[in-house]
C-alpha cells in the first residue's frame, strides 16, 4: 500500500522563512563577531601581547586606521603601542613623531612627554629630551611628578651637569614615598660631584639595600656608591647586576639607559679585576674612591 502525505504549503513557506530568518540572524551575528574582532579595542589587546615589533605595528595601525572611529583615549593608547614598535626597530625619529602626536591628545601627556623624551635620546638629541622631561615634571599629576624629576636629575647628573641635576632631584626627593631611598642616593651622588656637602655614604647604601627600589636601576646607584666606598667586589656585582637587567629588556627600556650602561661599563674598567679601586688619571669616569670610607 502507497500511503501518500499531504503537505501544507503554507507550512512549507513558514519553514523556509524560518530556516532564511535562522541564516540572516546567524550572518548578522558572525558580521558583528567579526567587526568586534577588528575593533580598536581589540587590535589594543593584539598589539599590547604582540611578540615582535611589526606585530605590534600591525594591529596599532589597524586599531588606528578603523573606519568607525576611535575615541582619543584608545587612540593614544594605540599610539603608544605602535611608539613601542618604532623604539624596539630603533626607528628613533618615527617614534618621536608618534610620541608627539601622543602629546597632542593630552591623554597623559607627562607619560607622552617622557616617551618623547625617550626618542630624543635615541636621536642623541640630548636638549630636546631635557625640555621634554622638564615639561613632563609640570604636567604630571602628584603622583608621577618625582619620577619625571628624578629621571630628568638623573639625565643631568650622567651627562656632567651635576649642578643642574641638584635642583630636580632635590624636589624628587620632596616627592617621593616609596622610591625616595633611591632619589637620596642617587641626589647625594649628584651633590658629590658638584663638589657640595652629602650623607654618609654607609648609611645611603644600607637604606638603598633594603628597600625595593634598591633592584632594578637601584643597582647601578648601588655600584656607584659601593665604588666610592672603595667596596670594590660590591660595586662589580651591582654594576654587572645592573648591565644585565637593562641591555636584557625592551629597546625603549635600553635606549633610556644607556647613559648608565655606558657609565656602569666605564667603571667597570676602572674597577678592573684585580681589586685596585683607587681613581685613575685621565679617566672617562673616575671612581674617585675615599679610603676614609669604610667597607661594609
Amino acid at each position: 500500500m502507497v500511503v501518500r502525505l499531504q503537505v501544507d504549503p503554507t507550512r512549507i513557506r513558514n519553514l523556509d522563512a524560518c530556516t532564511v530568518a535562522a541564516r540572516v540572524e546567524a550572518m548578522t551575528r558572525s558580521g558583528r563577531e567579526a567587526a568586534r574582532a577588528l575593533a580598536p579595542e581589540a587590535m589594543l589587546r593584539k598589539a599590547t601581547l604582540a611578540e615582535s615589533s611589526v606585530l605590534r605595528a600591525k594591529y596599532a595601525r589597524r586599531g588606528l586606521t578603523h573606519p568607525g572611529g576611535v575615541d582619543r583615549t584608545t587612540r593614544s593608547m594605540l599610539l603608544r603601542q605602535l611608539y613601542l614598535a618604532h623604539m624596539e626597530a630603533r626607528r628613533f625619529q618615527e617614534a618621536l613623531e608618534v610620541a608627539e602626536q601622543m602629546v597632542g591628545l593630552e591623554i597623559m601627556p607627562d607619560v607622552a612627554r617622557q616617551d618623547a623624551a625617550r626618542a630624543c635620546l635615541g636621536l642623541r638629541e640630548l636638549g630636546r629630551a631635557v625640555e621634554h622631561l622638564r615639561l613632563a615634571s609640570r604636567v604630571s599629576p602628584p603622583c608621577r611628578r618625582a619620577f619625571h624629576l628624578w629621571t630628568l636629575g638623573s639625565l643631568l647628573y650622567l651627562v656632567g651637569r651635576p649642578r643642574e641635576a641638584v635642583v630636580p632631584l632635590s624636589r624628587a626627593v620632596r616627592w617621593a614615598t616609596t622610591e625616595k631611598p633611591l632619589y637620596q642616593a642617587q641626589l647625594a651622588l649628584a651633590r658629590r660631584a658638584a663638589g657640595e656637602s652629602f650623607e654618609d655614604v654607609q648609611t645611603l647604601r644600607e637604606r638603598l639595600r633594603e628597600a625595593p627600589c634598591g633592584q632594578g636601576y637601584g643597582q647601578f646607584v648601588l655600584g656607584e656608591l659601593a665604588a666610592y666606598a672603595c667596596d670594590a667586589a660590591a660595586a662589580r656585582d651591582h654594576l654587572r647586576r645592573f648591565i644585565a637587567r637593562a641591555t636584557g629588556g625592551r629597546v625603549a627600556l635600553a635606549v633610556a639607559l644607556e647613559a648608565e650602561t655606558e657609565r656602569a661599563r666605564a667603571l667597570l674598567a676602572e674597577l678592573g679585576s684585580s681589586g685596585d679601586e683607587t681613581e685613575r688619571p685621565g679617566s672617562a669616569y673616575p671612581i674617585a674612591c675615599d679610603p676614609r670610607r669604610t667597607k661594609d
